[in-house]
């Protein structure tokens, strides 16, 4: 009995092929127009090829994406597989071995077509770990082709089969035709996905959804319930004079890493970096938003610590912060000209949050905390009662707490994480 990949593949003189080949482009042109996410429809994509009897057994997409971590991703899809597996690569890969050895570099350099007979490699294909595996998982031809975006903006498109003999010329033929079919599809999904990207790095999740969603009209917004975060660096106009530029912008990037990524961990949103400083708010939507921000404060403030041994052991002064939160209502919108908007809070609270940092300097304490706050969070036992100050712009003396004594240092949370 002929297993499928040993299977004769339909004549290309067989009737009903040419119409399931045609069934194919048209699905692809007409009716992937609701599925939203690329990797799904590359998924059924080989499934439909299988059908219309063309031998695919793998097939991969190779993306260059607009992120700030990562470089590119490949989308990956075997026989059998239900969901299509992406893998994310980091900056810097273009310089391996793996990559500078592989079809990729080829195609990426201006290649047409990078065809490979995985079952009679040559000396020179055997460097290629990814021929070596491919034959390991039994398939018998490889082949990538460009995927030609607009702009000049080439991608990539692999397919390989485990066909005894490999593919036959009338399916390369057919999968070359509809290559371009896949890069128009591709393209719309891969922009959609670099809005999407280049908002959530820009201004967040959260109001990246509320902008797709349609929140685009000067005023828009909504009143939520909010802990908010306003962070500064201290002392950052003297470094950024006295010490190179690089070192400025390397240091402030490390800063600002400590700071956010215990905020994010936790449930936080970063509405804007403000020079050397940030602003943060944590919904009251979720019932641990109060515990979740002192807990991403005393992540950040490990994380400090471990930063500024770094600048100590480098020769560099160690840096100072303030923190200054509070609780209430903002306005959660749209704010700016008629042709350059701000997605962001305003309202008292944020200015009580902004105060209590500037009172950080005079109490030298880099955390302070209003009533409010520390009554939601229930956490009075565990704070200090610094009294009451007068605040510039309200008209009642603001209660402060600043953390206490009791609470774990720093460098003991690092070890007891």
């Amino acid at each position: 009995m002929q297993t499928p990949s040993e299977a004769p593949s339909p004549s290309p003189e067989d009737g009903s092929w040419p119409a399931r080949r045609q069934g194919v482009l048209d699905w692809l042109i007409i009716e992937t127009r609701n599925e939203r996410f690329i990797d799904n429809i590359l998924v059924e994509l080989g499934e439909r090829l299988q059908a219309a009897g063309v031998p695919v057994a793998r097939a991969t997409l190779h993306f260059r994406i607009n992120h700030p971590q990562w470089l590119g991703a490949r989308i990956l899809w075997r026989k059998g597989l239900a969901e299509g597996e992406i893998d994310l690569y980091d900056y810097g890969t273009q310089n391996t071995a793996l990559y500078l050895n592989s079809p990729l570099y080829v195609i990426n350099n201006g290649g047409t077509e990078v065809r490979t007979n995985l079952e009679d490699l040559t000396e020179d294909q055997e460097q290629s770990s990814l021929y070596v595996d491919l034959r390991a998982e039994g398939l018998t031809e490889y082949i990538a082709w460009p995927l030609e975006h607009t702009l000049g903006k080439r991608h990539i498109v692999t397919f390989a089969t485990d066909r005894k003999g490999g593919f036959e010329d009338e399916h390369l033929a057919f999968l070359a035709k509809m290559v371009p079919a896949l890069a128009l599809v591709s393209e719309i999904r891969l922009k959609n996905r670099f809005v999407r990207t280049l908002l959530e790095t820009y201004v967040g999740p959260h109001a990246s959804e509320q902008i797709l969603a349609g929140a685009t009209t000067r005023g828009s917004g909504v009143t939520v319930g909010a802990a908010i975060l306003i962070c500064d660096l201290r002392n950052f106009t003297k470094l950024s004079d006295l010490w190179p530029r690089d070192d400025v912008i390397e240091l402030l990037n490390a800063y600002f890493d400590a700071m956010s990524e215990p905020i994010e961990r936790h449930g936080g949103e970063i509405l804007k970096f403000m020079g050397d400083g940030l602003l943060a708010i944590f919904p009251l939507s979720n019932p641990d938003a109060a515990e979740n921000l002192l807990q991403a404060i005393r992540e950040a403030e490990a994380a400090i610590v471990l930063l500024n041994q770094d600048n100590l052991a480098k020769g560099r002064e160690p840096f100072g912060y303030g923190i200054g939160v509070h609780v209430g209502d903002v306005m959660y919108g749209n704010i700016g000209s008629r042709r350059r908007l701000d997605f962001t809070v305003i309202g008292p609270a944020v200015n009580i949050a902004s105060r209590l940092e500037s009172l950080t300097k005079e109490t030298k304490r880099p955390v302070l905390l209003s009533r409010a706050f520390v009554e939601l969070a229930g956490c009075a036992s565990s704070m200090e009662h610094l009294g009451a100050y007068p605040v510039r712009g309200i008209g009642e003396p603001i209660e402060v707490f600043a953390f206490s004594g009791n609470e774990p240092s720093p460098r003991l949370r690092v070890a007891a994480g």
